[in-house]
Parts: C-alpha cells; sequence; structure tokens
C-alpha cells in the first residue's frame, strides 16, 4: 500500500503528513514550531513592518516533524512501514524568499551573517518594501503594462523583487554576498534532492508568476531592460536565479541518499514541485473550476480555477492570474487577505491579554443579531492585499460608544474579515471567474461555526468545510502521488484522496438582508478610505449604523 508524505511550512510552525494515496487516510501528522524569535518570527520593535525566519529552522522542523509523523505512523498501524512511503511534496509560504550563496546554503548560516535580519528568510508578511513594491508598480506601468495586468495591477511588497530590492538598499552587503535568492516552497525540495547549485533548482511557477513577475508571455522573468531601470544589479541577478519554472506535474528531483538515512525514508523517492501553502491547500480542498477555496488561517488566501483551455480576463486588485499555478492544466487565480486570524489574535492577546477569552467571546458574540452592535470594522490591520493593494492601509473600528462590550468587538472584526471576503467574490466574478460553491479549510474553519456562519449570510454563499484538517500538508501529498505515479493526474488523486465534512453553512435569508445594508456601508468606508472615492461623504455611516441597531434592538 503506497503512501506519500505532505510537507507544509506556515508562519509558526511546520508539519507533516503520512496519507495513504489509495483513500486518502491520515494515517498520522506532526507539527513542530520552528524555535526562534516570537512565535518563530524574527521581530523589530522599532519597525512593525519586518518579519524573518531563520532558514535553520527549516531544516530543522523538516527533520523532527518527518520522523515524529512517521513514529506516529508505526504506532497507528502496525502494517506500515517508512519503506512503503513513494513520495515527498512540500508547500510553503509566500512570497518567502532568502539568500543563498553559491552551494544553496543560506546565508544566514555563516557566522558573519548570523545574526543579521536581513540574511534570513524574509517571511511573506514582511512589509518593509512598501516603497520598492511602488516603484515597480510605477516603472511597470510605465515600461511593462503587461507585468500588472496579470498581478491585478499593483506589485505588492508581501512579494519578491521589491523584497529583494529592498535588500539591495538597505543592506548592499548581504546583497553582495548572495549569489542566489530561492523562495521557501523551493528551497526545501532543493535540500531533500541534495541541489547545490542554486540555478539548478527546479522553481514551481506558482510562486514564480504569482510574485515574480514570470509568465511564458514574454520569457519567463522580468526582462533586463526593465530590472536595469530599478537597479542594474537586480539585472545580473536575473542570470542567476532561473529560466524556466515548473508547474505541480514536473517533480523537483529524488531524495538525496542525505536526507534519506535522516528521515528513514527510501533514497531516490520523487520530490514533488513546491507549490505556496494555500495552492497545495486548495488542491487538498478538491479545487476544480466552480469551486473557490479559501484557507482561513492567520492571513486568507482564495484560490480558484479556470481552464486553460478558456481565456480569462485580467482581473484588478487581484494577487494574478498564472497558467499552470494550483492546478496543472488550469489557469491559477489568487487573491486573499492580508490579516484573519492575527486580527482577532491581535484583539484577545494583544489588547485584552488573555488568549483564554476566545471561547467566551465567541459565544457571546454569537448570542447577537446582525447589526446589533451599531459597530463597523475595516479588515486591514496588516493592509490590504486584495482588491486595494495597500500595505499602508490601517484597521478601523466605527461606531463605539460608552456601552460597547468586548463581544461586540469581537463580533464586528468577524465581520469586517467577512466583509472583505465579499468584495474578493464579487470581484472575482465580475471578470468571469465561476464561483459556485465555497470550501473553507484551517483552522478557524474547522473550530468556529460562529465565523462560517457570518461568511454565509454576508457573501450569500453555502460555505463547505474540507474533511482534512491539513489541507495544505493533503495537497502536498496528492502532488507527490501524482509525480510517484500512483494516479495518473491530479483530478484522479483528488476524486480518491480528498473529500468535504458532512458539514454545511448556508446562507439565513433574514441575516443576509442585514448584512446587505452593513455591506454597503462597509464599502462607503472600503471606497473612501481606499482611494477609490476618497472625497465622498462618510456624514451618513454613523447614523446608519446606530438604525440598523436600533431595528435589531427591538
Amino acid at each position: 500500500m503506497p503512501y506519500t508524505i505532505g510537507l507544509d511550512y506556515g508562519t509558526n510552525s511546520a508539519r507533516a503528513l503520512v496519507v495513504d494515496c489509495t483513500t486518502g487516510r491520515e494515517l498520522a501528522t506532526a507539527v513542530v514550531d520552528y524555535p526562534s524569535g516570537h512565535q518563530g518570527i524574527l521581530l523589530d520593535p522599532a519597525d512593525h513592518h519586518l518579519a524573518r525566519q531563520r532558514p535553520a529552522d527549516y531544516l530543522y522542523a523538516l527533520e523532527r516533524a518527518t520522523k515524529e509523523a512517521l513514529t506516529a505512523a508505526c504506532a497507528a498501524d502496525a502494517s506500515f512501514s517508512p519503506q512503503q512511503v513513494v513520495g515527498i511534496g512540500m508547500d510553503g509560504t509566500g512570497s518567502s524568499p532568502l539568500p543563498v550563496d553559491a552551494n544553496n546554503r543560506p546565508l544566514a548560516d555563516q557566522p558573519a551573517f548570523s545574526n543579521n535580519p536581513n540574511a534570513q528568510c524574509w517571511l511573506w508578511k514582511d512589509h518593509t518594501s512598501i516603497p520598492e513594491a511602488a516603484a515597480i508598480t510605477q516603472t511597470a506601468r510605465e515600461m511593462r503594462p503587461q507585468y500588472l495586468a496579470k498581478i491585478g495591477g499593483t506589485y505588492s511588497s508581501e512579494w519578491f523583487w521589491a523584497k529583494v530590492w529592498h535588500c539591495l538598499k538597505v543592506d548592499p552587503a548581504v546583497f553582495d554576498a548572495a549569489h542566489s535568492w530561492v523562495e521557501l516552497s523551493d528551497f526545501v525540495p532543493a535540500v531533500l534532492a541534495g541541489v547545490t547549485d542554486p540555478t539548478a533548482i527546479r522553481r514551481g511557477v506558482c510562486m514564480a508568476g504569482h510574485k515574480a513577475l514570470y509568465a511564458e508571455d514574454w520569457g519567463g522573468l522580468p526582462d533586463k531592460e526593465f530590472l536595469t531601470a530599478l537597479d542594474p544589479k537586480l539585472a545580473a541577478l536575473r542570470d542567476r536565479l532561473y529560466d524556466v519554472a515548473y508547474d505541480a506535474s514536473a517533480i523537483a528531483g529524488n531524495l538525496c541518499p542525505e536526507w534519506a538515512a535522516k528521515l528513514g525514508l527510501p533514497a531516490g523517492i520523487p520530490i514533488a514541485i513546491g507549490e505556496m501553502d494555500v495552492h497545495y491547500g486548495a488542491i487538498g480542498c478538491g479545487v476544480d473550476e466552480g469551486t473557490l477555496v479559501k484557507v482561513i488561517g492567520t492571513s486568507t488566501c482564495d484560490c480558484a480555477v479556470v481552464s486553460a483551455e478558456k481565456t480569462v480576463a485580467d482581473i484588478p486588485g487581484i494577487c494574478g492570474i498564472v497558467k499552470g499555478a494550483i492546478l496543472p492544466g488550469y489557469f491559477g487565480v489568487e487573491a486573499g487577505q492580508s490579516a484573519v486570524g492575527d486580527i482577532f489574535k491581535w484583539f484577545v492577546e494583544g489588547v485584552l491579554g488573555d488568549a483564554s477569552l476566545h471561547a467566551a467571546l465567541t459565544e457571546e458574540a454569537a448570542a447577537l443579531k446582525p447589526g446589533q452592535t451599531g459597530l463597523l470594522a475595516l479588515d486591514w490591520n496588516n493592509g490590504n492585499r486584495t482588491i486595494l493593494v495597500d500595505q499602508l492601509l490601517t484597521g478601523l473600528l466605527l461606531g463605539q460608544t460608552l456601552y460597547t462590550t468586548k463581544a461586540e468587538i469581537y463580533r464586528a472584526l468577524i465581520e469586517a474579515t467577512a466583509f472583505g471576503a465579499r468584495a474578493i467574490v464579487d470581484r472575482i466574478r465580475e471578470y468571469g471567474v465561476p464561483v459556485e460553491r465555497i470550501v473553507c479549510s484551517g483552522g478557524i474553519a474547522e473550530k468556529n461555526p460562529l465565523l462560517m456562519q457570518i461568511y454565509a449570510d454576508v457573501t450569500g454563499c453555502e460555505m463547505r468545510v474540507s474533511r482534512s484538517a491539513q489541507s495544505c500538508a493533503l495537497g502536498s501529498a496528492v502532488g507527490a502521488a501524482v509525480v510517484a505515479g500512483i494516479h495518473p493526474d491530479f483530478k484522479t488523486a483528488q476524486a480518491a484522496m480528498t473529500g468535504l465534512k458532512d458539514l454545511s453553512y448556508r446562507p439565513d435569508p433574514a441575516n443576509q438582508a442585514i448584512y446587505q445594508e452593513l455591506y454597503a456601508l462597509y464599502r462607503d468606508l472600503h471606497d473612501a478610505f481606499g482611494g477609490v472615492t476618497p472625497s465622498a461623504s462618510l456624514a451618513h455611516v454613523m447614523k446608519d449604523l446606530l438604525a440598523i441597531k436600533a431595528r435589531q434592538c427591538r
């Protein structure tokens, strides 16, 4: 009986999942927290935009999580043996690039750079490169508008070129010492395969296309003339990156003897191309045309696919339309919110100072009717990823009185993230991407029925939940099963290995009507503060909120 291992690198931890390729049964899993920094993240109290991670933590988590999962699998099923593992898949956060030397070793491993934050991995949520992202957007608008068309019209500070260019500006010693830069989701498969030349790494098209302006339409990465207009050193770096990026039907390499011995696995088994965590998460949720997958965690990423045989319109404000991203043979469409779970965590743990309050606040908030709080919030505590693409936007809470409670604020924050989710659904539908059902994954989707019902009421869509609590790792394991030849294609593999819980959240018509009013007010705030209608009057918002509150409190 063949098994594959899915490795999922999240924001605070990494996990390994052992999966039966024929049934999708998840035999065992192990989660390992990154040991460095604050919950795995290297922060700077003087700069809230900075977020880095130690590359050494990735290899520590790789070895420990895999071995623990294999041990647990042996304990769960006496017939299981690690020798039955036929492939490995891996996903990671993105864009999370790290500088490496000519032998594909992280620069941060060198004593001279070990404590330098600029030599670490630049985590997806690092927003220090806001000026560089704006300059890339402006230069592309003038020189290469086609670059922007495929990424929603604005280059983000969360993405590859902005981060690398910012490093060049603030720490040229690190930039000059780096032979190349590698995304986390490309780095780990390369390490497992024993690849010691950065130019020999098989890079995944999902990260290349969505984060690094890669497209077959213009011959791969941005051309040297464009990069020279930013900085000649970026143009020189292009030669040390890659020419071709691959979809998930390709293999990243084969497990090298060194890592086979470390992990106790058969040498030579195939390693799937690395993808973004949420892209493999979409596969683990059974994504297909017409299905929107929401992976809800510290942030949220929305993924959809459209057949590559069709023409897909350019969609302003999204994170890109990339052929071969997510599923081979489809255009991958990505959007998302820069903070969701992080907003609840900020309020409960940061402001209230008590992590145990989540459950109690959820229960109290569930007793409130839509609109009863009189509150309205914007979900921009970590900037706006979609549809405004502006990391300088911040959160907002409107409508407080002297009687506003913690639970009311908590519900308003949940509603804010639901309104942000609806803005994304409305935008991609507007440009012809079908959304017939929404499938959610992640701890919040699993554990918070209140949030799921609010999302259904706000979006007007039925919300389903992935069968797997580890959809990203499961998607990675599905990718490994395909490249190992256990299944002939992803459609067959998904049918065998993925599924949904027998659980559904359907919109409540009465709640929908109230949320339609509140969403209109949300869009007034969204468009005014987001610069869409900067001169619009907001004088009506507070009074409209009070009117809705009065009706709902009767």
